[in-house]
C-alpha cells in the first residue's frame, strides 16, 4: 500500500510536471544557500509560497505552490529511501527537480534555478526522452 500511494504521488506530479516544464535559462552564477529543512509549510514560506495541499500522507505530502518565479510543485517526505524511490520513478517523465534532504521541488527549469537561490539543494533533470514541451535536458544532476 505504501508503495502504491508513492507511486500515485509520483504519477500526480508527473502529471502537474506535464503543464509547468518547458526550456529555461542557467543560473547565472547565483550563490547558492545551505539547503533548507523543515516541514512542507516551513520550506513553502522560504520559498515565498502558500501551498496548496494536494496530498498529505504518511510518507508523502505534496502542494502546489507559486511564488515570482512561477508555479511548482513541492514535496516532502517520510524518509530519504522514500523520496529516492519516488524520484527515480517521477524522472522518468522528464522535468526539473531541486532536491533537498527530504524534500523536492518539480517545475520549469527557470523556475526551480530561481528557487535554488532560496533553498538551495541540487538540481537534476529527469529522462530526456519522455520531457514534455521540448525542452532539451539530458537527465542528470548539478550542484
Amino acid at each position: 500500500m505504501r508503495l502504491t500511494r508513492q507511486r500515485l504521488a509520483a504519477a500526480g506530479a508527473a502529471a502537474a510536471l506535464l503543464v509547468l516544464t518547458g526550456c529555461g535559462s542557467d543560473d547565472g552564477g547565483e550563490k547558492v544557500p545551505a539547503t533548507a529543512t523543515g516541514s512542507l509549510e516551513k520550506i513553502a514560506g522560504q520559498a515565498g509560497c502558500k501551498p496548496n495541499m494536494q496530498m498529505d500522507e504518511d510518507t508523502i505530502r505534496q502542494a502546489l505552490c507559486k511564488n515570482s518565479g512561477g508555479r511548482f510543485v513541492l514535496a516532502t517526505f517520510a524518509t530519504d529511501r522514500g523520496q529516492r524511490e519516488w524520484l527515480n520513478s517521477a524522472k522518468d517523465y522528464g522535468g526539473y527537480y531541486l532536491v533537498g534532504r527530504k524534500w523536492v521541488a518539480i517545475g520549469k527549469e527557470k523556475t526551480v534555478t530561481a528557487l535554488r537561490g532560496q533553498l538551495g539543494g541540487t538540481m537534476e533533470e529527469g529522462s530526456e526522452h519522455m520531457n514534455p514541451g521540448g525542452s532539451h535536458n539530458k537527465g542528470g544532476h548539478h550542484s
